[in-house]
């Protein structure tokens, strides 16, 4: 699932393609933009923001998108046809064909209202602005809250998902559940999450483990119920349905709560 890693890579292989180049088409397949033509103008840059990713168009032009659950990016040669019926955006240079399926978001803006759609997230953990003071500031501002949901509020700090919220927290021995307030060197714990995303942008298989074998690469993310790999206590999960909707702990290594 897309979290701050994926969107930096994401972005890092449409600038690859689109960056300097002007666009030969373009293909909004979203009825209020279906009209919106942006042939002939020069993509400036790609830029990833938490989770979300702003396509900046020669005459002042966004194009904001966020991948939401299911949202990726392919690169395609250009001239091949497009005809998944999920595909939400294709902007086509002479080389190759950005396709954009099941985007969560999709809109179009001037570059100058930028923070309109970003300007409420914290500092971005894979961002070039990372402050990590201000994230820390931003979570004990609410000292009740849990930490496992302070993590996942974009505007404490942007990028992290579930996958990083329960890995960090395994790493760091602290149980989702336990108050902003009472965790211990929240600092080192957040520093953990960004060195976490860092580690993994580069690669699309995450791992938290050190161990790249299928099956082996998480600690506790995905595994309720199945032994802890550092001292054999069942994973705990809270939440139900999809995975994105799942905490999970083991309680031996993460206790309190």
């Amino acid at each position: 699932m897309p979290e701050g890693d994926t969107v930096w890579r994401t972005a890092r292989e449409l600038r690859e393609v689109l960056a300097g180049r002007p666009l030969v088409r373009s293909d909004f397949r979203v009825p209020r933009l279906a009209t919106v033509d942006l042939a002939g103008r020069t993509v400036h840059d790609v830029v990833p923001r938490g989770k979300h990713l702003l396509t900046r168009v020669e005459g002042d032009l966004t194009i904001h998108t966020h991948l939401k659950m299911e949202g990726v990016y392919r690169i395609v040669p250009a001239g091949r046809a497009v005809r998944d019926h999920r595909v939400r955006l294709v902007l086509a240079t002479a080389g190759h064909q950005a396709v954009g399926v099941q985007l969560g978001v999709l809109e179009l803006l001037r570059t100058d209202e930028e923070e309109r759609v970003v300007g409420h997230l914290g500092p971005d953990l894979l961002g070039p602005d990372w402050d990590l003071a201000e994230a820390v500031r931003r979570l004990t501002a609410d000292p009740d809250r849990p930490i496992g949901e302070a993590l996942l509020d974009q505007r404490n700090l942007a990028g992290i998902g579930n996958v990083y919220k329960s890995e960090t927290l395994f790493l760091s021995g602290v149980d989702p559940r336990t108050p902003v307030g009472d965790v211990r060197r929240l600092d080192a714990l957040v520093d953990r999450a960004r060195r976490l995303l860092v580690a993994n942008r580069d690669r699309v298989k995450r791992v938290t483990t050190g161990d790249r074998r299928r099956g082996a690469d998480l600690w506790v993310y995905g595994r309720r119920g199945e032994p802890c790999r550092r001292c054999g206590t069942r994973v705990a999960g809270t939440g139900s349905g999809r995975d994105d909707r799942v905490t999970y702990w083991c309680p031996a290594c993460q206790p309190g709560g």
